[in-house]
């Protein structure tokens, strides 16, 4: 101990300072065991485990005398693995020691190890009130170990080994979310091929839409169906629910949707379909289930027929009379949860210069900073500047609007648009 105070608070700081820069558990250990052997030098340094393993067997997982790298946490495989004598002695003991003069038998199974050293200092790692991890110190001269210090060493030590324990999960946790989301990129990937790659061209009736996840992968869904004598299904539908649960059921809806025959063109035989369909084999037991609008525009009649299973009615915003109403009716139950709903028909006549919002509740239940929500009042807002405007223009209008209220937070929610503007 010749150093002054100074020397050694000057040593301690770099220590820390330097683990402070430490990212990778292994590169953190390696070089935290290279500087305390130069601040408290030791002869050999050795690290057990006994974390899954039955006593009396444990693994060495360092060596100071080994010049070989192994990384404990990835390559277990590799580690020396013993059973009984003085070190299962020690680990499973789970007390702090010191050995002033240590002697061990060439039966011992680390007599390897441990024969030409004469004291030793266990120290326990504790974790979950047990010694899983014990660092063993050893000195050839007997008596090496400075008894009054070693509380100090003690302490020390196990605080390191809890930044290390943290830094190992924090790779983990790391680890673990980057392959989730890689795995959830794929889902969103695939949950928007589902989507129309494109607004059809319906005689008197120009299309926009937008389609935006709250995370990778999301449950709102909407579709164009063509339909014989030139009419167009339009579908905007709301899973319950967020994430890849909610994407999967998005999904199975599509296909659902999708088999349906479109034989009589009625709105709510297509709800009544998939609502069977759901309920009978896929909803039962999850509590999941999908609000829906359908509506078939006509037109040659200018004609909207509709079915709502508990979805948001659409606004519709006249600009002969400069107002806006809701699109509603008899509106059934959200689709998958009683396989005996049916959902009624009703139908509006479009008149040029109509304009309607067909949206998700993710577009008017988004919050600004105060908590207040977007609402359909600010909807209509929009609508009420949009009668020389484009479908497209709306959409981004509304879209812009939206993004202003909400000062660019985070979605909560899925939020999904179709706007159709009659001409």
């Amino acid at each position: 101990m010749s150093e002054s105070w100074e020397e050694r608070l000057k040593n301690v700081y770099d220590l820390m300072l330097d683990m402070s820069t430490r990212t990778d558990p292994q590169d953190m250990v390696r070089a935290y065991g290279a500087r305390v052997n130069k601040l408290s030098p030791t002869d050999r340094r050795l690290s057990l485990s006994r974390r899954d393993l039955e006593s009396p067997a444990f693994l060495i997982t360092r060596d100071s005398n080994q010049t070989e790298d192994i990384n404990p946490w990835k390559e277990k495989h590799r580690l020396p693995r013993l059973s009984g004598g003085l070190l299962a002695d020690l680990i499973y003991g789970g007390q702090p020691r010191i050995i002033d003069d240590l002697y061990v038998p060439d039966s011992d199974p680390a007599a390897e190890y441990l024969r030409e050293y004469r004291s030793l200092a266990a120290i326990p790692m504790l974790a979950a009130g047990q010694s899983l991890n014990m660092v063993v110190l050893l000195k050839t001269q007997p008596a090496g170990f400075n008894r009054e210090r070693f509380p100090d060493v003690f302490w020390t030590a196990n605080l390191f080994g809890q930044a290390t324990h943290n830094l190992v999960l924090k790779q983990e946790v790391r680890e673990a979310y980057e392959s989730v989301d890689r795995e959830l990129r794929v889902v969103g990937e695939i949950q928007k091929a589902l989507l129309p790659t494109a607004t059809p061209r319906i005689p008197t009736l120009d299309l926009a839409a937008d389609y935006r996840t709250s995370r990778r992968a999301g449950g709102d869904y909407y579709d164009f169906f063509p339909l014989p004598e030139g009419r167009w299904g339009i579908l905007v539908a709301d899973v319950s629910g967020h994430g890849t649960p909610a994407a999967v059921m998005m999904a199975i809806t599509h296909s659902i949707a999708h088999l349906f025959p479109n034989e009589t063109g009625r709105p709510g035989d297509l709800l009544d379909f998939v609502n069977t369909h759901l309920a009978g084999r896929y909803t039962t037991g999850i509590e999941a289930f999908v609000t829906a609008f359908y509506g078939v525009y006509d037109p040659a009649a200018r004609s909207l027929t509709y079915a709502s299973a508990g979805h948001n009615p659409p606004r519709l915003w006249k600009c002969s009379e400069q107002a806006a109403t809701s699109i509603n009716s008899d509106a059934g139950p959200p689709l998958g949860v009683d396989a005996d709903s049916r959902y009624p028909d009703t139908t509006i006549h479009i008149q040029p210069g109509d304009r309607i919002v067909f949206y998700t509740d993710g577009i008017t239940e988004a919050m600004n900073p105060l908590g207040e929500m977007f609402g359909v009042e600010r909807v209509d807002e929009v609508l009420k500047n949009s009668c020389r405007l484009d479908a497209a223009t709306i959409r981004d209008q509304l879209l812009r609007r939206l993004e202003e209220f909400t000062t660019g937070l985070p979605a909560l929610d899925d939020r999904t648009v179709v706007v159709a503007s009659a001409c």
